[in-house]
Order: C-alpha cells, then structure tokens, then sequence
C-alpha cells in the first residue's frame, strides 16, 4: 500500500501547521526529513532537511507505530511553522521521497475504516462532526462519530445471532413433537427485536440536522412576507416593494436560533395566476416549497393557508392591516413586535425533528437499512417454514452489516469519504 502524506491542519498562514504521513512508508519519511525516528508518541524538535541537505524547518516531529494510530498503520506528523512557503518546502521534500504520494480527500479516514480502527457508521458521524455549524449538530455528530449507534447494532445483531442458534437448534429436532413452545418464545423474542427497531426509526432526521428546519412564510403576494423573512433572518436578504409580485423567486438563507439550525425560505405571493409567466413559475415553485417545508408561516387570509400551517397577522404596527380571529402570532418586522415570540416559538416546534442529547441523528442510509431489518424481522415474525424464518433472520443481520460497514459497495464508501477534506 502506498504511504500517502498531506496537510492535516488548517489552510496557511497559521500560527502551526500539521503535515501528517501513514503508511508503511511514514518511518523512512521520518528518518529522512528529521534524521532519525523519536521514541513513540514523545514530541522532539528537529531540523528538517530536503534530499539535498537543505534546511526546511525547525519543527516538531512525531512517531506513531502501527497498528494504536488513527488509520491503524505507521504514522509520523510533523508540527510545523504555519507560513505557506513552510507547508510547500516540506510536501515538497516529502513527494521527492519513493513510494510517497499526496493523500486523496478523505484517505485517512478510509483507511481508517479499512483497517477497523473505526466502522462506517462512526465515519459518517465524523464527516458530520467536520461539517457541523451549531452546537445541537455538533452534539449529535459527536454521539455517531463516538460509536454510540455502532454499539447499539452490535447488540441487535448480537441477539439476531442468538436467535439464529436457537433457530438452528429448533431445526435440528423438527420431527420431535415438543419443537411448538421454542419456536413460540423465539418469535416473541423476535418481536420485541422488531419494537425496538420500530422506535429507532423515529430518531430525527440527519437531513434535517443538516440542512436546518425549514420553514417557509407564505402568503398572497404584497402581505409582508419578505419583510418578515428579513427579520427572520437579520439581514436585508430579500428585496421588499409595495408593488405587488415583487418576489418571483425562492429565497433561502440557513440561520441558527439558540444553536439550532434553521432554513428560512422566502417566495412568491400564492395567486390564483400570476401577472405574467415568469410570475407564474414562481407561484409553482413556491407551491412546491410549502409542501417540502416542515412549517408553514402563513401570511395571508384566515384558514386559507395549507393544512397545519401557522397563522400569522402580520403588519400589526399598520392601522390598515387586515386582522385575524385567532392568529397565532400578531408581529411586526418594522417595530419588532412579538418578533422575539415568534423565534421562540420555531424554537420550540423545532426540538422534536432534532435530536436529544446523547441521542444521533440518522441518514437516509443507515434509515433504509434499519427499515430493512425491520421488515425481514416482520416477515420472520408470521413465518411459519423455519427454513423461511431463518433466511428473514440472515437478511436482518445482512442490513446491519451493510450499516456498520462490514459489507459495503464502492460507491458507498466514495460518497461518503469523499465528503472529507484532503489530510482528513
């Protein structure tokens, strides 16, 4: 295998930078650039030096012996000074060295999987955790990259296997007479599997985590929806007019509320027709918004707004503005007023598609896979040939290997380690 080097720290100028090599190669490396390899895991400073015997740096330098690293192979770092002609001299000398090359995004982590020193769930988490922006994904990042749904269908599938022996056995003495109870207490046992996978499910969305709440505010056009989205969002993000159609697009901006991520959307005026075509392709595109929102602020007349959405009054500081019955919220984006309400209230419908603490988030992988599990536990459940029953059984513990990672497609693994930066 190819021993592969790259940057590991933050891009340059810094105040340090982390050139990090792993491979069967990392030793030689070391013993290039540094003169010599130090003491396992001790921190020494050294004078590195090209192939041609010209002063690099003044660094530390670090020695990892395979397989208690990261990637599980030999790894060296170097800590650097953070200037970029620094990091440059120093990856140069290190792809001048044979059997050297610069890491693709994401490899060390790869190997890292390729090696067990993490399973394919915990890499998803820590892809998570690079990505996240506010404290509740970072939260939930943090309990997928620590292993905490790993451990959970470890267990699953620890059982599914007991089950499978008591299977066998069962098969085993199928022409005795006393087999009935056996299997009875086997699928009961099944079934209580099944729950659980059940409540599983219903862990909030990774995508939503991801991607924030998604809130859309709409209305018919000229009801003071993009002033609203303005405040929402605090920032001049979309233009306001009194003349009515002013929006003919879909406007989003990501916005975090008390460390929760959320997805504002402004959008057309909803008509009956619009003024002109290209009004009317933003009246369909904002139909479509209402319908992918999670919530609907709704801005126009009373219970004419799509089902479950909120009732806004909007325009309240206005003596002209029309007034509603039983609105849920009367704001105004010009004075503030209840504005702060309003967020709190997001806030509060937010928390049940986000995750608790200690409690991940799942993604449509690991989502699909459980709900296959699932299924082949259903179909275990009503089997009555235990040939049948036992090839459910192997099905359910195929989906939670594919979860973890022990058998996954190459294109699996390329999506997902390809969200990672280079030297990750």
């Amino acid at each position: 295998m190819d021993t592969i080097f790259a940057l590991s720290s933050g891009a340059p100028p810094a105040g340090i930078a982390i050139v990090r090599v792993s491979g069967p190669g990392a030793g030689d490396a070391l013993r290039t650039l540094a003169g010599a390899i130090p003491p396992a895991r001790q921190a020494r400073r050294s004078a590195l030096r090209d192939l041609a015997g010209e002063l690099l740096d003044e660094a530390l330098v670090l020695w990892f012996p395979a397989p208690h690293t990261v990637t599980g192979e030999d790894l060296a770092e170097f800590h650097l000074h953070g200037g970029r002609a620094v990091v440059n001299a120093v990856e140069t000398a290190l792809a001048a060295i044979p059997r050297l090359r610069r890491a693709e995004a994401g490899e060390f982590t790869r190997r890292a999987f390729v090696n067990g020193r993490i399973d394919l769930a915990e890499a998803e988490g820590l892809a998570d955790l690079l990505e996240s922006e506010t404290e509740i994904q970072r939260r939930a990042a943090l309990v997928l990259a620590g292993g905490a749904l790993s451990r959970t269908v470890e267990a699953w599938r620890a059982r599914l296997l007991v089950l499978s022996a008591r299977l066998e056995a069962a098969l085993d003495f199928e022409d005795e007479a006393d087999i009935g109870h056996p299997l009875v207490t086997l699928k009961s046992d099944i079934a209580a599997l099944r729950g659980e996978l059940a409540q599983a499910l219903q862990a909030p969305a990774a995508e939503t985590l991801r991607e924030g709440y998604r809130v859309a505010l709409a209305g018919p056009p000229n009801v003071g929806k993009s002033t609203l989205f303005n405040a929402l969002v605090e920032n001049e993000a979309a233009i306001t007019a009194p003349l009515a159609g002013t929006t003919r697009d879909v406007l989003e901006r990501p916005v975090s509320l008390r460390g929760i991520p959320f997805t504002f959307v402004d959008m057309a005026g909803v008509r009956a027709s619009g003024a002109d075509p290209i009004e009317e392709i933003g009246i369909e595109r904002a139909r479509a918004e209402i319908d992918r929102a999670d919530l609907v602020l709704w801005l126009g007349p009373e219970r004419a707004g799509p089902p479950g959405a909120w009732e806004i009054e909007p325009q309240c500081d206005r003596a002209d503005h029309t007034a509603k019955t039983v609105p849920r919220y009367r704001v105004s984006a010009v004075t503030g007023e209840n504005l702060a309400e309003l967020k709190q209230g997001l806030i509060g419908a937010s928390q049940g598609a986000m995750p608790k603490p200690g409690e991940a988030a799942l993604n449509r992988r690991q989502r699909e896979l459980l709900a296959q599990a699932k299924q082949s536990l259903k179909a275990a459940a009503s089997e009555s040939d235990l040939l049948l029953l036992a090839e459910s059984l192997r099905q359910a513990r195929v989906a939670f290997d594919r979860l973890v990672g022990r058998s996954a497609t190459e294109d699996v693994l390329d999506t997902l380690f390809g969200r990672f930066c280079i030297g990750k």
